[in-house]
């Protein structure tokens, strides 16, 4: 394993033993100070940061890695038994709040699937395409998502997903996601929606906040708190999500 494949733990959980053990290829750091956080956050390279719900300021440790530029990338899980908690935690900075059943149950697959480490140069390259002009197809597929026709922006975004090469391809992806899961909400599938918006957490991530004159920014947040609202209504309640939180994608042309 990569020795870079650095996870935290925040706090003193009683599952943190049970993640050590489970998941010996990688480093885990115990921190339970917040002084020295954020140093230790950039110099291991932190891949993954889980959060214990039952601290009192778990939500200055779930929004300071935000904050920084340096540190905004790294997925950050909060784990409560708690749903109030985790109901907040998405709009206070976590990227996913689950129970520590959930997190045991799928431990093996968050890891596989978030604890990336963005390599530099990749990211690099990224930037430099974030300041080229938003392809034609792109300018279409945002005109479909804005008229609420998430169908046909899927297949556009998807086009130009599939034709190009270099690391901006995930802001096509990112946006496709994100609509077809406001398509889902549409149809009345609530476990279709919520799906769609966890996947695309994990390239809204690595994201800058504008790429190609979109706000990638607005479209996280969004995005972000219809998940939230999704996840604290369950599936029993969907049929009360309040439709106007969905917002359309802001592109300054």
């Amino acid at each position: 394993m990569n020795e870079k494949s650095n996870i935290f733990i925040i706090g003193k959980p009683v599952w943190a033993k049970t993640l050590q053990n489970r998941l010996s290829e990688y480093q885990i750091y115990l921190q339970a100070q917040q002084q020295g956080y954020m140093n230790a956050l950039i110099e291991k390279r932190a891949a993954l940061i889980f959060i214990d719900g039952s601290e009192d300021n778990w939500s200055i440790w779930a929004s300071t890695p935000k904050s920084s530029p340096a540190t905004r990338r790294i997925p950050i899980f909060l784990i409560s038994d708690n749903p109030n908690i985790r109901a907040e935690a998405v709009m206070s900075g976590a990227d996913f709040a689950l129970s520590p059943t959930e997190l045991l149950q799928n431990l093996e697959k968050i890891v596989q699937d978030y604890a990336r480490v963005p390599h530099p140069e990749l990211m690099a390259q990224l930037d430099c395409e974030c300041v080229e002009t938003l392809p034609d197809l792109a300018k279409e597929a945002i005109q479909q998502f804005n008229q609420g026709h998430y169908y046909r922006q899927h297949d556009l975004f998807e086009e130009l997903w599939m034709k190009t090469e270099g690391p901006v391809r995930d802001l096509y992806r990112a946006a496709l996601q994100v609509g077809i899961a406001y398509y889902q909400i549409e149809r009345g599938n609530y476990r279709g929606a919520l799906k769609m918006l966890q996947r695309s957490v994990q390239w809204l991530l690595i994201l800058p906040e504008q790429c190609q004159g979109i706000d990638v920014q607005k479209l996280r947040e969004d995005s972000f708190r219809v998940r939230a609202e999704l996840e604290r209504l369950g599936e029993d309640r969907f049929s009360e999500f309040d439709k106007s939180l969905i917002h359309p994608l802001k592109f300054d042309g």
